[in-house]
């Protein structure tokens, strides 16, 4: 354990690093199948209410843990807000312009334009947390970015707007992973901390956009709430949502903002795997099982650099931002 630059870095086994990357890839897949369930199954009208549940699911979890004394965490005072700033709003502004973008682009444009969000973490870690990258790890991601272009080449129809709504996205997402990874090294935080406050500040700002938007009075006189199943999977998604948020967190701790970023793509390239097969809604062409092939291949490639590393990514100390390529590739991540 050392610490560079203010900031604490721990090296955590392969072990613990590999399975709370598969943890948050499963609990990732699991949640897509039960929200789309909810979403396009019972066809319930408000995302915004739906993500309300899952903060508030998990506000209960981890005050209730925290009075049994199952988890510790600091209590509430006027030093929590500048040490949890700026989670809060880079999550709401997520949120909002990940809503926004889905709305006004296609799935194969919103797909491609999304994986820029790999690269702007990478970005961010060296700028943030004065990380230096193997050559072959720089590589890997842009070949994971590349074959999401290639995958979505024949559908390129030109949206000022929603171009605009989904690079925000990529941005807030991208700050949220790297700050989320900071933020585990504050004192009196840590993982459980980190999940608590951040929605306990987001909720509210939440819960006013939905009632300003509508979407609140649509979800309180949804017409199946008496329905026993739609039910269970509300709540089940709501659960799942706090299980998702702390299998990212997790993946965070014990790896980095980037590869948790990674894997959520290649759990999304998996996922169109699967629906070629099973679903019928996936449309096949050869260019973009091509795209998805080497988009894929990229991930795979960088999940064995990461698992098999045996030497520490430095931390640069100079201020500029820059990614620092060196060519020996089995350089570790310095986990903070």
């Amino acid at each position: 354990m050392s610490t560079i630059g203010g900031l604490q870095t721990v090296e955590h086994s392969g072990m613990l690093k590999l399975y709370s990357a598969l943890f948050y890839a499963s609990c990732s897949f699991l949640i897509t199948v039960v929200n789309k369930t909810v979403l396009t199954s019972f066809r319930f009208p408000s995302y915004l209410f739906l993500g309300i549940g899952q903060m508030i699911v998990t506000l209960v979890v981890l005050y209730a843990a925290k009075m049994r004394k199952k988890v510790q965490f600091q209590d509430f005072d006027r030093s929590i807000l500048f040490k949890i700033f700026p989670l809060p709003l880079l999550n709401v502004g997520n949120h909002i312009t990940g809503l926004a973008s889905t709305k006004k682009l296609s799935l194969p444009m919103f797909t491609v334009l999304r994986k820029f969000t790999i690269l702007m973490t990478m970005i961010l870690e060296v700028y943030l947390l004065k990380k230096s990258f193997p050559r072959r790890l720089v590589y890997s991601v842009v070949a994971i970015v590349f074959g999401a272009m290639v995958a979505a080449s024949s559908d390129l129809a030109f949206e000022l707007e929603g171009y605009t709504f989904i690079l925000l996205n990529d941005a807030f997402t991208a700050a949220s992973g790297v700050y989320t990874k900071k933020k585990l090294g504050a004192e009196g935080l840590g993982k459980h901390g980190v999940l608590f406050y951040n929605a306990l500040f987001i909720i509210i700002p939440t819960l006013l956009a939905s009632a300003f938007t509508g979407d609140l009075h649509k979800a309180v006189t949804f017409k199946d709430w008496g329905d026993a199943t739609f039910v269970f999977c509300f709540l089940l998604s709501c659960s799942m949502g706090f299980v998702l948020m702390y299998s990212i967190v997790l993946c965070s701790y014990y790896n980095s903002a980037l590869t948790t970023t990674v894997v959520g793509a290649i759990k999304n390239v998996a996922v169109a795997y699967i629906g070629i097969f099973v679903g019928g809604d996936y449309l096949f062409s050869w260019t973009n099982f091509l795209g998805l092939s080497i988009c894929m291949s990229g991930g795979l490639v960088y999940s064995y650099l990461i698992f098999n590393q045996k030497t520490p990514v430095s931390y640069e100390g100079a201020q500029e931002l820059k990614i620092h390529i060196t060519e020996d590739s089995t350089q570790k991540e310095a986990i903070i």
